[in-house]
């Protein structure tokens, strides 16, 4: 009986990728929209390996920026914004998602998608209302950027998230717990305590320790 070979013995780079969508929309007065879901399909009879690369690494998060895909199924990639300003808006970003087959290192594909940061909600209702020999021009323009684009390796989400998992720093934490100590001491003035005078605290210490502690709790639950 004759074996049909499998198409990893396709040459470097031919393997088509399905990827959706191919083009991600950042809006900065949108913060739901600060994160994207990237769905990579395999509608092949083999597993396929796959890694995301940037040409701006350090302005998004990526969730799994590595793993395999198994047969006929797919995987989301999730995307994360993390430096919306508005020195970024309008910026040409591109991800670039490889594929291998588990047993090769050589990429069989490749799929580029276009990542842009917008100030509004509005802007392509804008950009539809261009005309379209101004809307070819644009589109010209976004090829030839990319067609210069240089990718890095994405650092994987995970990773900086057990980094960060590590919590607020010992200083921080000694803050919060000095302030919660002074918010428990008697007012000065109070008679019926038990804890020495000395250790009487005035109301504006305390509001100054609750200010401190409502600053600590922000930098905690933002660590």
């Amino acid at each position: 009986m004759q074996h049909h070979r499998r198409q990893p013995e396709l040459v470097e780079g031919s393997l088509p990728v399905f990827v959706f969508p191919t083009e991600l929309l950042f809006y900065a007065d949108d913060q739901a929209s600060h994160k994207q879901v990237l769905t990579l399909y395999n509608p092949y009879e083999f597993a396929l390996k796959f890694k995301v690369l940037c040409t701006a690494p350090n302005k998004y998060a990526v969730v799994d920026s590595a793993g395999a895909v198994k047969p006929q199924c797919c995987v989301d990639i999730v995307i994360r914004h993390r430096d919306v300003r508005a020195c970024h808006y309008g910026v040409i970003d591109k991800f670039r998602l490889q594929v291998s087959e588990q047993s090769q290192r050589k990429a069989l594909g490749r799929k580029e998608v276009i990542a842009t940061l917008l100030p509004s909600t509005q802007e392509p209702r804008q950009h539809k209302q261009q005309p379209q020999q101004q809307q070819q021009e644009e589109e010209k323009r976004i090829k030839e950027h990319l067609a210069e684009s240089i990718f890095f390796e994405q650092a994987s989400f995970q990773q900086e998230s057990r980094a960060a998992s590590a919590g607020p720093s010992l200083l921080t934490v000694f803050l919060g717990l000095v302030c919660v100590a002074a918010l428990m001491l008697p007012t000065l003035g109070e008679l019926e305590s038990r804890v020495p005078v000395y250790l009487h605290l005035s109301v504006n210490k305390k509001l100054v320790a609750a200010y401190v502690l409502g600053l600590v709790t922000m930098v905690v639950l933002r660590t």
